[in-house]
């Protein structure tokens, strides 16, 4: 697109970027309840969904799990009765009616096919307007102008009255299908990035089910042609070859971005790390007699969690003197940290898990991790396996920062794609 320019003349304020066969024509103002219908879907809940059901259905929470701007296939089905359902027209925009919070609630995805049964817990819009252009643009910056409107504090409401007083910009249809066909696009780059790095973390999954070693036994189902004649690993149990002990307390409010120690606290496992912290994001002013430093190599698990599956994950601290906070087990250990650490998040991670104690919170003791057994073979087959799965987490890296750059552009796009709602 080309850059548009501050229209005169009284004409409707305009978005930054224009497609250039249309850098002469006006964008026209209204009220959503102007230009759509906003009617509501009828109740399809979790029991009704039915893999081979002959109705494809949405309910609003796939919104946040399964969909974009524009739903091209349907991932549930219903066999309730079709006189029971409120069905889709095609282009039909959809909005849930309830959430967690306002910014969720103002989420927006256009119904491609219809026919589609969509559930009770979401606002549907139907319009002379291009669907997906339509989805694009209430996801745009306008979305936080939706999100304002919603009632509620502990869980967000959002009524067809409250959308229909909603502004907008529009332009004629087809400067409409130019700008969603663009958006479209760059989705469909998204969702390939998107499976591709889905594919290299289903073979990094397989891959360690392979390199190590199932329960009980004692040589895995895949070793590299060096080792193959290295014998059996070895068998003993965690606390004899290493020593367990507990992190010191670092609280959110001990954070600070200019701090002189880096540090790890035990919910960043599951935000910002993988099986090897290679770069430590948080850093803290605290004494550093009041902390406990990491050893290099040292692996972290944490020491209490929402489940027992998400308690039993690990992480190696390659770096020394990174301060570990209270609710982490640090283990030290003769073996290869990176090798340990992928080792404890293979099937071992479920032995682990099951070991964790609690219902509503789950706990971890270094006297249980103690108790847990596991093999490990030479250190020099330990690095070859920790090098092998390590390559594979950085090109898991790559793909990740590939996709967030694509998600980044695609934001500033929208910006740049839609007027701003502050001048409507």
């Amino acid at each position: 697109p080309a850059k548009g320019e501050y229209p005169e003349g009284g004409r409707g304020f305009l978005p930054k970027l224009r497609f250039p066969e249309f850098r002469d024509a006006d964008w026209r103002h209204d009220h959503v309840g102007n230009l759509t219908s906003i009617t509501k879907g009828k109740g399809i809940s979790k029991a009704d969904v039915e893999a081979g059901g002959s109705i494809p259905c949405i309910r609003y929470a796939e919104l946040y799990t399964h969909y974009d701007e524009v739903i091209h296939e349907i991932v549930s089905r219903t066999n309730l009765p079709k006189e029971d359902l409120v069905l889709s027209q095609a282009g039909d925009v959809i909005i849930p009616a309830s959430g967690e919070t306002k910014a969720d609630i103002a989420k927006a995805a256009c119904v491609l096919a219809e026919g589609v049964a969509l559930g009770s817990d979401l606002n549907v819009l139907r319009s002379e307007l291009y669907g997906p252009f339509l989805s694009y643009l209430l996801n745009s910056p306008l979305r936080h102008h939706i999100a304002r409107v919603a009632q509620g504090d502990t869980v967000a409401h959002l009524y067809p009255k409250q959308i229909s007083q909603v502004r907008l910009a529009y332009p004629a249809r087809l400067e409409q299908q130019k700008i969603a066909d663009c958006l479209n696009s760059l989705d469909d780059l998204i969702a390939a990035e998107d499976r591709k790095l889905e594919a290299l973390r289903r073979h990094k999954q397989g891959l360690m089910q392979q390199l190590f070693p199932r329960a009980g036994e004692t040589v895995p189902r895949l070793r590299f042609p060096e080792f193959r004649s290295a014998g059996n690993w070895r068998r003993d149990h965690i606390g004899n070859f290493a020593s367990i002990t507990k992190g010191k307390g670092i609280s959110k409010a001990d954070i600070e971005s200019g701090g002189s120690v880096t540090c790890i606290r035990y919910a960043e496992l599951y935000t910002h790390y993988g099986e090897v912290i290679h770069e430590v994001v948080s850093r803290t002013n605290l004494p550093k007699e009041k902390l406990v430093l990491s050893q290099a190599e040292d692996v972290i698990i944490p020491a209490s969690g929402e489940t027992r599956a998400d308690i039993a994950k690990a992480a190696c601290v390659l770096a020394e003197g990174v301060a570990l906070g209270s609710d982490l087990n640090v283990l030290r250990s003769d073996l290869y940290g990176p090798f340990f650490s992928y080792l404890l998040n293979s099937p071992v991670r479920q032995q682990i898990a099951r070991v964790a104690q609690g219902d509503t919170v789950a706990h971890l003791y270094p006297k249980q991790i103690s108790q847990v057994g596991l093999a490990y073979p030479s250190r020099l087959e330990q690095q070859r396996i920790a090098a092998c799965l390590s390559s594979l987490d950085k090109l898991i890296r790559q793909r990740v920062r590939k996709l967030e750059t694509l998600r980044q552009h695609k934001q500033g796009l929208m910006q740049q794609l839609f007027p701003s709602p502050e001048h409507h």
